[in-house]
């Protein structure tokens, strides 16, 4: 179709051949005034009369050329319109923006989606595939200041109360029900409960964890050594320091800077330990930051002190995936972190892992409790959409789907009671399923440590707005320190007056 334009150049085009031929004219007519005979009358008159019929032909073309740009012009509206017509018999194209951690877990969703999910609803899932601490500064972010970048985003159990709360989520509890195949009363509660406010589930879990040791059985057998079923810290740190070598360290434990790397299994060797991050008031705010007491100090040196014994090489770099590749490989013998993992090793690796529960110093139980989960932002354009892709990615369906491409072992764990009841699975997984489950029960959510903390229940994290910021902050304090371009008195200091500045 023309736009104005085009229309208005074409006008101006017409007005300057008409004002032409004008010029010509008064030109011919200035010029037959200045000679002067009977004779040059006749032939002056007869001049004007063929340049008037001259003008009056090219203005007559020039009609007909607009009017044949005219009709161009109504074609080309009557083609585009048949267009429209056509794209909407067709049906609008479909398509949502998800943003997701990076693990395996979640990239062989991603597949399945395309291979799956979309040839049967017609709904295109784009992905935006980002390390743990980007994709929880992003969604953070964007769901926060209700951007529209993200359709669906996936968070975890410390961003969704606190999300659903402020009202920048969808509650799901309606879409659950209408649904043939979610069955939201399938969840395990623990989940669920740690997932919902005022009973609102916010977000749907993808998969759900608590945390372990798991260490190569065979190097345990080579060296005369027996890991205890519930360790306590230092038992797990003299082994590793005794089976520590240059081909394989004796641990590895998460380094790298990150709320939710470091300062996930940070935080339980603190509560452990008998530390926290701050006191709670007896509203439940935040009270005095505790970073400077004896109980934080043992902890962190402890940490420090361990992985500078016994841990892997560049540790201050080292997270989930950097542990895993190494324990594959065979260059660490244990590794402290997600139950998730061992669901994600090759068969030859989990043959020969073993697993104890969370190791414990002054309390009874130090495992934490996450869940990786689907939530739809405010915001979204396309809430039906969003909610087709998280019902088809979280409910058993998909398990059923995942265990024919790849087998039981690899549907991720921890989030329905059904998945727990399959024989399939239990015999497939069954190195891990039962002490995963016995993990995430005895997780101590509502009473992590030896003090009570403020907000809302974590284990891992505080769970308050200000730990996001002041836990990034200080574990890239304590990544130097592990380092070992920063003592560990110096983080402290620092942590400190950071934590402090969020006290109320």
């Amino acid at each position: 179709m023309l736009d104005e334009s085009k229309r208005r150049s074409r006008w101006l085009t017409l007005l300057s051949l008409m004002a032409a031929f004008t010029i010509v004219a008064a030109a011919c007519g200035g010029d037959s005034d200045d000679g002067g005979d009977a004779g040059s009358d006749d032939t002056e008159e007869s001049s004007d009369s063929g340049e008037d019929d001259a003008m009056e032909d090219d203005e007559d073309a020039m009609e007909d050329d607009e009017d044949a740009m005219e009709d161009d012009e109504d074609a080309m509206e009557d083609e585009d319109a048949m267009e429209d017509e056509d794209d909407m018999e067709d049906g609008e194209e479909r398509s949502i923006t998800v943003a997701l951690v990076g693990n395996d877990n979640i990239t062989r969703m991603g597949e399945l989606a395309e291979e799956f999910f979309t040839p049967e609803t017609g709904i295109t899932v784009n992905l935006t595939v980002l390390d743990e601490q980007t994709l929880r500064e992003v969604t953070t972010r964007d769901v926060g200041a209700g951007g529209e970048q993200f359709d669906v985003v996936q968070i975890g159990m410390y961003e969704t109360p606190q999300f659903g709360a402020n009202g920048w989520l969808v509650g799901l509890n309606d879409l659950a029900a209408s649904s043939d195949t979610y069955d939201i009363d399938d969840l395990i509660p623990a989940v669920r409960n740690g997932l919902s406010v005022d009973g609102e589930l916010y977000s749907s879990p993808f998969y759900a964890e608590s945390s372990f040791v798991m260490y190569r059985a065979d190097v345990m057998e080579e060296n005369g050594i027996t890991m205890p079923d519930a360790p306590t810290w230092q038992e797990v740190a003299d082994i590793a320091r005794q089976i520590d070598s240059d081909e394989m360290a004796g641990i590895c434990l998460r380094g790298k800077p990150g709320w939710g790397d470091l300062g996930a299994s940070f935080t339980t060797v603190l509560n452990t330990f008998g530390g926290t991050w701050w006191l709670a008031n007896d509203d439940g705010s935040i009270g005095a930051a505790q970073v400077d007491q004896p109980e934080f100090a043992e902890a962190l040196n402890f940490y420090v002190d361990l992985l500078n014994d016994a841990g892997q090489d560049d540790a201050a770099n080292a997270s989930f995936n950097e542990c895993k590749s190494l324990y594959e490989e065979g260059r660490v013998a244990m590794w402290y972190d997600a139950t998730v993992a061992a669901s994600l090793f090759p068969e030859d690796v989990v043959a020969n892992t073993a697993f104890a529960l969370a190791p414990v110093v002054e309390t009874d139980n130090s495992g934490w409790l996450w869940a990786w989960t689907l939530a739809i932002p405010v915001s979204t354009s396309d809430e039906d959409a969003a909610w087709q892709f998280i019902d088809w990615a979280t409910n058993a369906d998909y398990h059923e789907l995942l265990a024919e491409q790849d087998g039981w072992r690899a549907v991720p764990p921890g989030t329905r009671q059904s998945l727990y009841e399959r024989p399939e699975y239990l015999e497939a997984a069954d190195a891990f399923a039962q002490r995963t489950l016995d993990a995430m029960l005895a997780a101590p959510i509502d009473n992590p440590g030896t003090t009570p903390r403020p907000g809302l229940p974590g284990v891992q994290y505080v769970g308050v707005p200000e730990f996001q910021d002041v836990g990034t902050r200080c574990t890239e304090l304590f990544s130097a320190a592990i380092a070992g371009s920063m003592s560990v008195e110096d983080a402290l200091a620092d942590c400190q007056i950071i934590a402090s500045e969020a006290s109320s």
